[in-house]
């Protein structure tokens, strides 16, 4: 067996569950079951509400917490790590159910499934540590306030012809009735209560669910005017095959492609960000993005969303005291539990009460904090958050971080060129006849694309000297063109008259030099020093020679 195989095969095989991910059960087992029974109870309004605002119902979205939940639990990178439907998947999701129809969601959660899958196999798991961190923030503060926009149809009971977050949340403004909004804002108000006094009376009490339980018998004991979720299944249905329509695969491709890149993004930051909290100890990212890619393959064959790792119900799962997978394999059989027990009581609960509690959420998204500490910490980052977080409400998601990574590069390739300076030294040690034909300049820092045109202007303005000593010993990171900027400056002033010396060649950008032809363009190859004193001396016998 070939080397490079043996190293796939090994590496595929890393990407397996093994009884490892299950060596603390035996003295966790307790703690896991009561953090699977808290996250169930947390996650349970959050997935009819994530699965009603998609377009795709109620039944959608709590099918994706079990299927996607169990899977990603067994088969992720992560022990405590819990997934399902989330807001982020919602933004892209629902555009698309508008489009197509929900016959498209089984599909394009199942291309997506795949990319994720393939993109762990080929180990780009650590390809989101590139991604700068206000970039992530203004990626979730845009998230943030685009789910809230999108609860605003169902808090005034109207339907909006646009698709556009913002243009359909004006829409549904402008067609409110006034008798729906004022019960449906009556719900919010039980909603932002419950979810915010409950759990400072004390940390367990779920007060999202407190508050769906009010406002569901509210609504019932009242005959209120309120739109519900409507019937729900009592069990699972049934596997049944996406539709693989050629012409519909095609349609959704980039979307799903967009949905992959999505789903690797929130779950792997999720799966960093519940590892710095846990002692479990650190995740595996690319055994992450298989499972997640599995987990979205399973929920598309039932009818469910593409799932993610879910950082508000792992943050919850780690503080409940969980150590092991088995409390996110707890939570999905609690919803599993809910369907079969509680499915008649779940039909009622109004929309406006699960909008209630994903306005709470994505309020929540947005740390002021962070916000302000990003703000208040650079220009460019300030920028890039910024520009993220308008591009995410207004344009796309996958866009909105392309881009922003975008800025935040440039802006720090801007920064990077203002540390490259060029400075005129007088020569060492006493003055001597002869020393005013020959100048000395010392290039210090990053010598690349962004900062090579400057150099270049600086050193070829030398003039009425016979001898230039080229100081490099203090430069950083060198490119080709930087490199090919050297040459020039060599080329320009040889041809001028004048000698150039190069003294201090790091043996790192040796080899880039001699490619690039910076040793050639010099009119001899014994004007190369390492030393300022021998170059120095050289040159003064060149100019009292000539």
């Amino acid at each position: 067996m070939t080397t490079p195989l043996r190293r796939t095969l090994t590496h595929l095989t890393k990407l397996l569950p093994t009884p490892r991910d299950y060596s603390a059960l035996r003295t966790s087992w307790r703690s896991d079951l009561i953090a699977g029974l808290t996250v169930g109870i947390v996650a349970l309004p959050l997935a009819l509400g994530f699965g009603v605002s998609s377009g795709a119902g109620a039944e959608a979205g709590i099918i994706t917490a079990i299927i996607a939940g169990i899977i990603a639990a067994v088969f992720g990178g992560s022990h405590i790590q819990v997934s399902g439907p989330t807001g982020a998947m919602v933004v892209v999701i629902a555009p698309i159910i508008a489009t197509y129809g929900t016959r498209a969601l089984p599909l394009v959660t199942l291309l997506a499934g795949i990319i994720v899958l393939v993109a762990g196999a080929l180990r780009l798991g650590r390809l989101v540590s590139f991604i700068p961190w206000p970039v992530i923030e203004g990626f979730t503060a845009g998230i943030g306030i685009t789910i809230f926009l999108q609860q605003i149809p169902a808090i005034t009971g109207a339907t909006p012809t646009s698709n556009h977050t913002i243009i359909a949340a004006g829409q549904a403004l402008l067609s409110a009735t006034p008798l729906y909004l004022a019960w449906a804002l009556v719900m919010v108000a039980i909603v932002w209560a419950c979810m915010t006094y409950l759990p400072a009376l004390h940390p367990a009490i779920p007060g999202s669910l407190v508050a769906i339980i009010l406002a569901t018998g509210l609504t019932v004991a009242l005959t209120t005017p309120l739109t519900t979720i409507g019937t729900l299944p009592h069990s699972l249905p049934a596997p049944s095959m996406p539709d693989l329509t050629p012409a519909l695969v095609a349609n959704l491709a980039p979307a799903a492609a967009t949905i992959a890149a999505l789903a690797a993004i929130e779950s792997l930051l999720s799966a960093r960000v519940a590892a710095s909290m846990s002692p479990t100890g650190a995740y595996d990212p690319d055994r992450e993005l298989v499972g997640q890619g599995l987990a979205s393959v399973g929920a598309a064959f039932f009818g469910g969303m593409p799932a993610t790792g879910a950082i508000a119900r792992t943050a919850v799962n780690v503080k409940a005291g969980a150590r092991t997978r088995v409390a996110a394999i707890t939570h999905s059989l609690v919803l599993v539990l809910v369907i079969a027990v509680a499915a008649g009581p779940v039909e009622h609960i109004p929309l406006a009460a699960l909008a209630g509690v994903l306005m709470m959420t994505a309020i929540r998204m947005i740390d002021v904090a962070t916000t302000r500490a990003i703000l208040g910490s650079t220009r460019s980052d300030a920028v890039a958050y910024i520009i993220t977080a308008i591009i995410t409400v207004s344009v796309d998601l996958i866009v909105a971080v392309g881009i922003g990574i975008a800025v935040a590069a440039f802006l720090l390739l801007r920064t990077l060129s203002r540390t490259t300076t060029v400075t005129f030294e007088d020569l060492p040690g006493n003055p001597t006849h002869g020393d005013q034909h020959i100048a000395t300049v010392r290039i210090d820092g990053p010598l690349f694309f962004a900062a090579a045109d400057r150099v270049l202007d600086a050193v070829t303005q030398i003039d009425d000297v016979s001898v230039v000593i080229v100081r490099v010993s203090h430069l950083g990171i060198v490119d080709a063109t930087g490199a090919h900027v050297l040459a020039q400056i060599v080329q320009q002033l040889e041809q001028r008259g004048m000698t150039v010396l190069m003294k201090g060649i790091q043996s790192s950008h040796l080899e880039l030099f001699r490619r690039v032809g910076v040793l050639d363009a010099l009119a001899d190859k014994g004007h190369l020093f390492q030393d300022l004193d021998l170059a120095v001396s050289y040159a003064r016998r060149h100019v009292n020679a000539s």
